[in-house]
C-alpha cells in the first residue's frame, strides 16, 4: 500500500470530508430546520472529545495497573487528542447557539463549564508534557473522572440531555450516529499523530 494511504492525515481529510458532506445532506428537523446540522456538528464533536478522554483515562489506568510504559504514551496522546477536540468544540457551540437561538447565550451552565475544563485541561497538559508519561495517565483518569462527575452535577438550560437521540425520526438518530463516528476515526488518527511525534521526540 503506497505510503501516503497509511497516512494519518490523509484520512483526517478523507473522514472529515466525508463529515462534511454527510452535513451537507442531513435531514432537517421540524422545528429547527436546516439549522439542526450545526447541532448534529457540535454534538458529535463534543461525543467524540468526551470519547478520547475515557480512552485516555482507561488506558491510563490499565498502565498504571499492568506497569505498560507504551500505554502511558498512549494514553498522553488520547488525552491530548480529546483536549484538542474540547477546546475546538467551543466555537462550534457558539455558531449552534447562534443559527438556532439567534444569539449567543454564553451563561449556559453547560457552555460555561465546558469553557473552564478547556481552560483547565489545557493547563493540565502544558504542565504534563515536562514530566514522564506515567503521570499523564494518573492525571487523565482524574480528568475524565472529574469532568463527567461536573456534567451530572450541571443544570441544562436550554440544552436537553442527549437531544440528537430523543425523539425525532429514524433518519436523524442514524445521520447523528455515523457523524460521531467519523469524528471518532478523526479522533484515532489525531492521536496517531501524537504518538509519532512522541517517538520522533524519544
Amino acid at each position: 500500500m503506497a505510503s501516503w494511504r497509511r497516512s494519518p492525515w490523509f484520512w483526517m481529510v478523507v473522514l472529515f470530508g466525508v463529515l462534511l458532506a454527510l452535513m451537507a445532506v442531513a435531514p432537517p428537523e421540524r422545528t429547527l430546520g436546516e439549522n439542526i446540522r450545526t447541532v448534529y456538528l457540535h454534538g458529535a464533536w463534543v461525543w467524540a472529545a468526551l470519547a478520547a478522554f475515557l480512552v485516555a483515562g482507561g488506558v491510563g489506568v490499565a498502565a498504571l495497573a499492568l506497569r505498560k510504559p507504551r500505554w502511558h504514551a498512549w494514553s498522553r496522546a488520547w488525552g491530548r487528542t480529546g483536549l484538542l477536540l474540547w477546546v475546538t468544540y467551543l466555537p462550534l457551540s457558539l455558531w449552534a447557539m447562534q443559527t438556532n437561538w439567534n444569539g449567543l447565550y454564553l451563561a449556559e451552565p453547560r457552555w460555561r463549564l465546558g469553557l473552564i475544563y478547556a481552560v483547565t485541561g489545557l493547563l493540565l497538559q502544558v504542565g504534563l508534557a515536562f514530566f514522564p508519561a506515567s503521570w499523564a495517565s494518573a492525571a487523565n483518569a482524574l480528568y475524565i473522572t472529574a469532568l463527567l462527575w461536573s456534567l451530572a452535577h450541571t443544570e441544562q438550560v436550554m440544552h436537553p440531555p442527549s437531544p440528537m437521540l430523543r425523539g425525532g425520526s429514524w433518519a436523524i438518530h442514524l445521520t447523528f450516529v455515523v457523524a460521531v463516528a467519523l469524528m471518532l476515526g478523526i479522533a484515532w488518527q489525531i492521536t496517531r499523530l501524537w504518538m509519532r511525534l512522541e517517538q520522533d521526540g524519544e
